[in-house]
C-alpha cells in the first residue's frame, strides 16, 4: 500500500511534516471536492474488491487513507500485525448510513485528524525525536486547520464570531465583481482609500478545498450553497469563468445528491 513506512521514511522535522501536509490535503480533497465519490466507495454493503479477482464481495471494514502525493484511498486495512503504520479508524463505510452525511463526513475528518497525528508521531517515535523536534512538529500542525474544521467550517464560523467580516467581505466582493460572488482582493494605499484592516480580516479565511488561508494575491470564490470560500485553482475557476457564473456551486454541492 502506497505510503508505508517501508515505501517512504520521513527522518527529519521537516520531512515529516511535508508527508503530513500530503496526506491532510489528500484527505480534505476526499471529504470535500471528491466527496461524491467518496461517499459512494463507503457503501456498507458491496464493494468491487480489487482482492477478489473483480468480483463482487461483501465489504468489510474500510478505511480512509491519505498519501503524502496528496491523493485518497478507501481501502481494507493492512494483513500484517503490527502493520507498517498506525491504522486509521476501521470500519468508516458500516456507520455511512446511520448517520446524516453531514454528521458522518464531520465522524470521519476527527478520526482522520487523529490518524495523522498518530502517522507523524510513529515517525518521530522510530526516528528519535527529541523533546524540541516533537514540540516543533506538534506547532508547525497545529498552525493549520484541522481536517474537521475545514470539512465542518467551524474555522470560518469562528472568524465570523470574533468580527463582521462576513458583510465587510460582502461589500468588497461587490466592489470587485457585478454579482459578488467572487474576489480578487487588491491591496492599495491608505491614500486610495482602503484600510489595512482589509487585509487583516480576510487573513483567517480558510479555502473550503485545501483549508489554506488567504493570500491577497490570490483569486477566490464563494459558493452560494454552503457559503465557503475557495481558491480559484483548487476548484479550477478562472476569473473570467466567473464573470459568467450567476449562482457559484462547489464540487461538493454540485455533485451531492439527496439521500434517502
Amino acid at each position: 500500500m502506497e505510503g508505508g513506512a517501508a515505501q517512504y521514511n520521513p527522518r527529519t522535522v521537516e520531512e515529516v511534516f511535508k508527508d503530513f501536509t500530503g496526506r491532510r490535503a489528500g484527505m480534505i480533497k476526499a471529504l470535500t471536492t471528491d466527496v461524491e465519490d467518496f461517499y459512494q466507495q463507503c457503501d456498507p454493503v458491496f464493494v468491487y474488491s480489487f482482492f477478489i479477482f473483480g468480483n463482487l464481495a461483501e465489504k468489510e471494514n474500510l478505511c480512509l487513507y491519505g498519501y503524502p502525493s496528496e491523493q485518497w484511498e478507501v481501502n481494507l486495512p493492512a494483513e500484517e500485525v503490527p502493520p507498517e503504520l498506525p491504522e486509521p479508524a476501521l470500519g468508516i463505510n458500516f456507520a455511512r448510513d446511520g448517520m446524516q452525511e453531514k454528521e458522518w463526513l464531520a465522524l470521519v475528518a476527527v478520526h482522520s485528524d487523529a490518524w495523522l497525528l498518530s502517522v507523524s508521531f510513529y515517525f518521530g517515535a522510530r526516528f528519535g525525536f527529541d523533546r524540541a523536534d516533537r514540540k516543533l512538529l506538534f506547532n508547525m500542525m497545529n498552525d493549520l486547520p484541522t481536517i474537521y474544521e475545514v470539512v465542518t467550517g467551524v474555522a470560518k464560523k469562528k472568524v465570523k464570531d470574533k468580527s463582521t467580516v462576513s458583510n465587510h467581505s460582502s461589500n468588497k466582493s461587490k466592489s470587485n465583481s457585478k454579482a459578488g460572488k467572487y474576489s480578487k482582493p487588491q491591496v492599495k494605499d491608505e491614500d486610495d482609500g482602503f484600510d489595512e484592516e482589509e487585509e487583516d480580516e480576510h487573513g483567517d479565511t480558510l479555502c473550503g478545498a485545501c483549508g489554506e488561508n488567504y493570500a491577497s494575491d490570490e483569486f477566490w470564490i464563494f459558493c452560494d450553497m454552503c457559503e465557503r470560500w475557495f481558491h480559484g485553482n483548487c476548484v479550477k475557476i478562472t476569473p473570467a469563468k466567473a464573470e459568467h457564473i450567476k449562482q457559484y456551486k462547489c464540487p461538493s454541492c454540485s455533485n451531492k445528491r439527496i439521500r434517502p
